[in-house]
């Protein structure tokens, strides 16, 4: 079972009236814990937080105390999990909001899964959802704490053979995995070219994704970020998934179609992967 500090303060009561709770009205971020007690990219994700609270209109900045309990939590939670979720906090009428809103902050601390570490060495099987994501773009890229829509993905039964879902918007565009990013990596004059399906409309743009993006910058492979047709997967030679926990994955197949595994997925693991 996770622990929880509410406001820095362990095993706290959530208020129920509590914005995150009653509309979904917040944002959070995943982060891994190393072997030596230090959360990966803590810097990212505290930035994200900010950005994202902006654009919900509640800017956020993380305070010296809770830097102190992140740090204090992650020494001693080597390889765990740490969640760390905004609120608007209490107040306001209806689904209105509170002109100067209290952020609740809650942090927790949980297990990372075993079998993430057995997709990095396997790969992992895609199969296409019947959930398709709404368009909005004012939320887009933002990881806000009202995900009906995974919810509904995660709800249905994977077929036998198959790890996780491709997510696609209603205009059939591919967006992502139920739970992580997508990078497609297709042959393009005699190299390889990485493609991140934009998030303009829908989906959640990871943090791990962004350090994807440096890495592969790093070793002059070239990036784009734009809409990606379901059919384009043909033309892909590779494809992988990211995200904070599980890393760097490859995918062997996804929907008809399936892929080799790509050289350097063991080269940015080491780089990206709590070690």
């Amino acid at each position: 079972m996770a622990q929880v500090w509410i406001n820095g303060k362990k095993d706290a009561k959530l208020d129920p009236s509590d914005r995150a709770f009653a509309y979904g009205d917040g944002v959070f971020v995943t982060m891994a814990v190393d072997s030596s007690g230090n959360v990966r990219f803590l810097e990212c994700y505290l930035q994200r937080l900010h950005e994202s609270s902006t654009r919900l209109g509640f800017a956020w900045q993380a305070s010296e105390d809770l830097l102190q309990l992140i740090t204090t939590i992650a020494k001693s939670h080597p390889l765990h999990c740490l969640k760390l979720q905004l609120s608007r906090g209490c107040g306001g009428r209806g689904y209105s909001a509170p002109t100067a809103p209290i952020v609740t902050e809650v942090l927790s601390v949980s297990g990372i899964p075993p079998l993430y570490a057995e997709w990095r060495d396997k790969g992992v099987s895609l199969t296409l959802s019947s959930v398709e994501l709404a368009a909005q773009p004012l939320l887009a890229g933002i990881k806000h704490c009202n995900r009906l829509e995974q919810v509904l993905i995660k709800s249905q039964p994977l077929p036998e053979g198959y790890d996780d879902w491709l997510v696609l918007d209603q205009q059939q565009q591919v967006v992502e995995a139920s739970m992580a990013n997508l990078m497609l990596l297709m042959p393009r004059q005699q190299k390889l070219v990485a493609v991140f399906p934009s998030h303009s409309h829908s989906g959640v743009s990871g943090v791990m994704r962004q350090q994807l993006v440096l890495q592969l910058l790093a070793i002059g492979i070239d990036v784009e970020m734009r809409p990606v047709a379901l059919h384009e997967l043909a033309q892909a030679k590779h494809l992988l998934l990211c995200n904070s926990l599980i890393g760097i994955v490859d995918v062997n197949r996804a929907a008809e179609w399936t892929f080799e595994r790509w050289q350097h997925t063991s080269q940015l693991q080491q780089k990206l992967v709590p070690q």
